[in-house]
């Protein structure tokens, strides 16, 4: 007998009857990018932008019409690393889908073809190149977007957290990026980002490259209206039983953060037996396994904060979502040195994007991080 799946993932390809809602954001997704517009997606950091993105290039309609593409650069530093991210991508997806495409792509980028290596095993070539290989990669770059201008179907290309390209030390990457990208007559754009401060200013400012180069796409929380069902109805396609009362505890607890949401049912339901209920106190121990499991990785984050924005911080956390923070109500409650420092600790904190501001309400950015600061310093919120 095969094993039971649990419903609630996590990690990876998320298959169409375990992805829940963003309905009208896949329409609209979709719509933009094969209209030949580019998307901007802004939203918290795990609320399911690389899902949605994934769920969207299944779709049959984009399946057979387009090759799509998906970069991670959160840890990359430098338009070397970029360059190199993107060519391995373009190939590595290419050569199962298409041979002659992926031989093209070899051919057109001569500043390192000679660099790919043979699978002695199927005589393939394999993207074997280092990122040391990469000795000018504005030139590499240049000819990854003349292959995609030359490709035989057109294409998508999702960048995640696009922000990361202002951080790099080569100057007017931006520019460049956008240069190319105005360019292309095949390809159309995703770029989805965490840093809503950085990400907004990008492609909102007059100054910059990207000022309204891209429709825009905030993805906040499902509602708790869909949410919740989707949950109960899983336990009980699987044999199990959850009170919807309880669901709504844990949504309003996470604000509905779409990972930890599903990070917490996937353990509760991992831990409810076949034909039992999950009650709460079921979901209480997922919970604090999570912020036990992350216990090592935030006192490391901490380690690295300044004592007065780490001050801040901690207030910020016990409020939940704290305004005014530099008035003097807030300062006096929280023990504060002063308003300048305050914002000066706020702006370093915001930068850090250890906490988000919107419409003047800041709250810490990671929601479980928030628990544990708050567990910590013994003022942790119950569901």
């Amino acid at each position: 007998m095969a094993a039971m799946i649990n419903p609630f993932i996590v990690t990876g390809k998320i298959a169409p009857e375990y992805f829940c809602d963003r309905v009208a954001e896949s329409a609209r997704l979709i719509k933009s990018v094969t209209n030949g517009n580019n998307l901007v997606i802004i939203s918290p950091r795990r609320m399911g932008k690389t899902g949605l993105i994934q769920f969207c290039y299944d779709k049959p309609e984009i399946v057979k019409e387009y090759y799509t593409f998906f970069i991670d650069i959160l840890h990359t530093s430098s338009l070397r690393e970029f360059t190199y991210l993107l060519g391995r991508e373009i190939y590595e997806t290419l050569l199962p889908r298409s041979r002659r495409m992926a031989n093209l792509f070899i051919q057109t980028l001569k500043s390192i073809s000679g660099k790919f290596g043979f699978d002695p095993v199927s005589n393939f070539p394999v993207f074997s190149i280092e990122l040391g290989d990469i000795e000018r990669p504005e030139y590499t770059l240049e000819e990854i977007f003349s292959y995609l201008n030359s490709a035989d179907k057109r294409c998508i290309v999702a960048i995640d957290e696009f922000q990361q390209i202002a951080k790099y030390p080569e100057r007017n990457i931006e520019a460049l990026l956008r240069t190319h990208i105005q360019q292309q007559a095949n390809s159309n754009f995703i770029f989805a980002g965490s840093e809503r401060h950085i990400i907004q200013e990008m492609f909102s400012s007059a100054a910059r490259p990207f000022y309204h180069s891209a429709d825009v796409l905030e993805l906040k929380a499902i509602d708790s209206g869909i949410y919740t069902p989707f949950v109960v109805n899983h336990f009980e396609k699987c044999r199990r039983r959850i009170d919807a009362v309880n669901v709504e505890k844990v949504y309003r607890l996470f604000k509905g953060h779409t990972y930890y949401l599903q990070k917490t049912f996937n353990e509760a339901f991992a831990d409810t037996p076949e034909g039992s209920e999950c009650g709460i106190d079921t979901i209480h121990r997922a919970i604090d396994e999570m912020i036990a499991s992350n216990d090592t990785i935030f006192r490391e984050i901490l380690s690295n904060i300044p004592e007065k924005q780490k001050a801040l911080l901690y207030a910020i956390a016990r409020d939940g979502e704290a305004v005014r923070i530099t008035s003097a109500d807030f300062i006096k409650r929280h023990s504060l040195a002063s308003a300048s420092s305050v914002q000066s600790a706020a702006k370093k904190l915001l930068e850090k994007d250890y906490i988000t501001e919107i419409n003047k309400v800041f709250s810490v950015t990671d929601k479980l991080f928030a628990m544990w600061i708050n567990k910590t310093y013994g003022n942790l919120s119950t569901i």
